[in-house]
């Protein structure tokens, strides 16, 4: 007995019948058929579309990252060193999450790439370029930090933009979080990355500076 293969069969959406793929209508219910095809049609359409969509989007995001990387020259071996260091201090504080991240998938930079150049930046100790996770670390990141907890402070900073954060966030939850990394005020308070990240603190996220009688005292260090 011949049987109609089932790649050459289109099953009613009705009764779920195998009919012969010429057919117009169920040969059990009745149904018209005519409605599944287009629905297959449309479906492989969209599918089609959606690979198109990605492939060109997987395409242009590397084309982008290779162009950040080509315009920029790589860190020297002893800067490396340094940054290791901090990652190391992020991983043994618990930053484990940032700490992978830092180690793992960013391409750290020791010069500006086409687009920071393009956009420009205020003085600053790093910039991130996300979601390339492409990082350049200026040369005051090396010369001022008095050791690796400080360095450590700056790339916490810099894993919150990796996530997708902005700067309020960034000074906010790099700010709070100083206790635990180890950079307390009662050693750090007068150091120049210190006072420099206090200061772009109160100003990215002031709300952390309207504690005390005189409203404008650190909120945090009441959190001890």
């Amino acid at each position: 007995m011949n049987q109609t293969p089932q790649s050459a069969t289109i099953n009613c959406i009705h009764c779920g019948t195998a009919n012969a793929a010429g057919e117009r209508v169920c040969l059990r219910c009745g149904a018209a058929l005519t409605a599944v095809k287009r629905k297959r049609s449309i479906k492989r359409l969209i599918v089609k579309s959606m690979i198109r969509i990605l492939g060109l989007t997987l395409i242009l995001l590397f084309l982008g990252y290779a162009s950040l990387i080509t315009t920029s020259d790589p860190i020297l071996p002893s800067q490396e060193e340094e940054v290791i260091k901090a990652i190391e201090v992020l991983e043994r504080k618990g930053f484990s999450k940032e700490a992978f991240v830092l180690r793992r998938i960013v391409r750290f930079r020791a010069t500006d790439n086409w687009w920071n150049r393009y956009i420009g930046h205020e003085s600053a100790y790093a910039a991130t370029n996300f979601p390339f996770e492409v990082v350049t670390l200026y040369p005051e990141f090396f010369s001022e930090p008095t050791d690796e907890v400080e360095r450590a402070a700056i790339l916490l900073h810099e894993s919150y933009h990796l996530f997708g954060h902005g700067e309020p966030k960034a000074f906010e939850g790099a700010w709070k979080e100083r206790r635990r990394l180890g950079w307390v005020n009662e050693q750090y308070y007068l150091t120049p990355v210190w006072l420099s990240v206090r200061e772009s603190t109160r100003r990215w996220a002031p709300h952390l500076f309207e504690c005390g009688e005189d409203g404008r005292s650190d909120c945090t260090d009441s959190q001890r």
